[in-house]
């Protein structure tokens, strides 16, 4: 009925808009006191991109959307649909396809027997193109299958700057796999989400399961910086260095990416404590029931966005469904919900919150 509706709408309003209307005041107080100056890291290259993961907001840059060959950090593509695709214990009898590739290598032959999960490690830690190679035989029923998956994942992912030739990163035929420190950045990005991914790129070192001995990560930085938790390096003559790192610190994930930077780990690390002073991750709306247009809408989670300086928050309804926007960037959607439903899942939530203490 009306009279109920009235009811619901006022408790509501208090439930959100006064209960956090301090401290949204305070916070917001104690963020503009926290703000510092930082002095900015020189960058000596081509081309980089500072990226919060989460959010895929992009803190930083130059030449984000440049075009060239990246070398070996592609293997973080071809690492991501294996896992996808692939079982770990799936074991692989190699054949000719290590006779395609060169460079790099962990050093497998004709006949050999080895499971998916050495592959990946040897992969990503050690950037063999010859695991690479078994890795898309097996994974996709032929190499030129597995590269046409890894375009179509591209795609998935808006890697609109991206087209990949080959799972190796070797461009010394063609022009190799071509994109951008902005879609390798969207990449690692959405890799970093995977759990299995994860647990093989924050490895320093690595004992094979065959008994084959032990690899050492080639990402020196997880060694050197301590807040670093994965990353990919890359080499041809043709694209130069290419090295894509990820790092957190205080709750706050970034994504570095760099082409052709000369001193690009020590970049790395700089470039992440200046963007670890300067950029926090600000509350920007707080969980609860909301009204836009005469419609209720649940926030089940506090919303933040990694940012310098205060916000500018919007939202907007499409139908049934509500976008929050940070400066004109999308975080978060909800549809809409009934509102005895609603009220009941909220109260619910919040008696969760009060039992966790």
């Amino acid at each position: 009925s009306r009279m109920e509706e009235k009811i619901i709408t006022c408790i509501l309003f208090h439930i959100v808009f006064i209960g956090d209307t301090m401290k949204k005041i305070m916070f917001f107080l104690c963020f503009l006191l926290c703000i510092v100056n930082v002095h900015a890291v020189d960058f000596q290259g081509q081309s980089y991109i500072v990226m919060e993961s989460t959010q895929h907001n992009v803190l930083e840059g130059k030449n984000i959307h440049e075009v060239q060959s990246v070398a070996s950090i592609s293997k973080i593509m071809t690492a991501i649909v294996a896992i996808e695709n692939g079982q770990l214990d799936d074991e692989y009898e190699i054949g000719e396809e290590v006779n395609e590739a060169w460079g790099s290598g962990i050093y497998i032959h004709i006949g050999d027997r080895i499971n998916l999960r050495d592959l990946l490690h040897g992969l990503l830690l050690r950037s063999g193109n010859d695991a690479a190679n078994v890795i898309a035989k097996n994974v996709g029923g032929s190499i030129e299958h597995f590269v046409e998956m890894m375009n179509q994942k591209a795609q998935e992912l808006h890697m609109t700057d991206t087209h990949f030739s080959n799972p190796t990163g070797l461009d010394e035929e063609d022009d190799g796999n071509q994109s951008s420190v902005y879609d390798m950045a969207l990449l690692m990005s959405y890799c970093s989400q995977n759990p299995i991914f994860n647990d093989i790129v924050m490895k320093e070192t690595y004992k094979r399961e065959d008994g084959g001995g032990t690899w050492h990560n080639k990402n020196r930085l997880l060694e050197e910086y301590e807040y670093c938790v994965g990353g990919k390096t890359g080499y041809t003559k043709k694209a130069k260095r290419t090295l894509v790192t990820r790092a957190i610190k205080d709750d706050v994930s970034l994504v570095i990416v760099t082409f052709n930077c000369g001193n690009d780990f020590e970049f790395h690390q700089k470039k992440y404590e200046e963007c670890f002073q300067k950029y926090q991750n600000v509350l920007v709306l707080s969980k609860g029931i909301y009204q836009y247009h005469g419609h209720s809408f649940l926030i089940d989670q506090d919303l933040y966005y990694c940012g310098q300086e205060s916000q500018n928050v919007s939202l907007q309804s499409q139908g049934d469904i509500l976008k929050v926007y940070v400066n004109e960037n999308p975080i978060y959607e909800v549809n809409q919900q009934n509102a005895l439903q609603m009220i009941f899942q909220y109260a619910w939530m919040l008696f969760g919150e009060c039992m966790n203490g």
